[in-house]
């Protein structure tokens, strides 16, 4: 559900920013920012990335939603309550900064308009989330150095938002279709 989240909201943005700016272009992507051998992971520039930053256990927000007092039901572990930290990062050229600037106040306004999405004003969000909360995060000046450079790229103008609160049980783990290659040249089964 994590995937299905974030893919949510970066439709939901560049859904918006396609409204407001009239403008048929994909500008929010959803992709890490270098890849395992330092390449950048980006493809194109003039967009705004968002990376999931962290997966952290809300042990604040425990609920028994849908328990039946006094019931038990064996071998039935109850769910657990996930936040997510999210960051978004204005990835455009040198020569075009303002803009990167633009966009980045462009998603902090989309989320001050809209910081609870829910399946009423979202209906593309998948019907095994119940409701997400966008809450926006400050991190110092070093915290935010360490997650630039663990990331193991320069920094960008970005934003770092913590959303609550996803739910997982087993039920979520419907099928697994592992992506084919190695096909190269082959004519038949193998």
């Amino acid at each position: 559900m994590i995937y299905e989240t974030l893919i949510c909201i970066t439709e939901e943005i560049n859904n918006n920013f396609k409204r407001k700016l009239q403008t048929n272009e994909e500008k929010v992507i959803l992709s890490g920012i270098v890849n395992q051998d330092g390449s950048i992971a980006i493809q194109g520039e003039n967009k705004i990335v968002v990376t999931l930053l962290n997966v952290e256990k809300d042990t604040v927000g425990k609920s028994s939603a849908g328990a039946v007092p006094g019931v038990t039901i064996p071998n039935t572990a109850p769910a657990v309550n996930i936040n997510l930290y999210v960051l978004f990062s204005a990835y455009f050229s040198s020569a075009n900064y303002h803009e990167a600037l633009r966009f980045l106040s462009f998603v902090v306004a989309y989320f001050q308009s809209k910081n609870v999405f829910t399946r009423a004003n979202t209906p593309s969000m998948d019907p095994r989330i119940g409701k997400l909360i966008f809450e926006m995060e400050s991190p110092g000046a070093d915290k935010l150095n360490n997650i630039w450079t663990t990331l193991g790229a320069k920094y960008m103008p970005s934003v770092v938002y913590k959303i609550r609160m996803l739910s997982f049980d087993d039920s979520i783990i419907k099928e697994y279709r592992p992506s084919v290659t190695g096909t190269e040249g082959r004519v038949g089964p193998a």
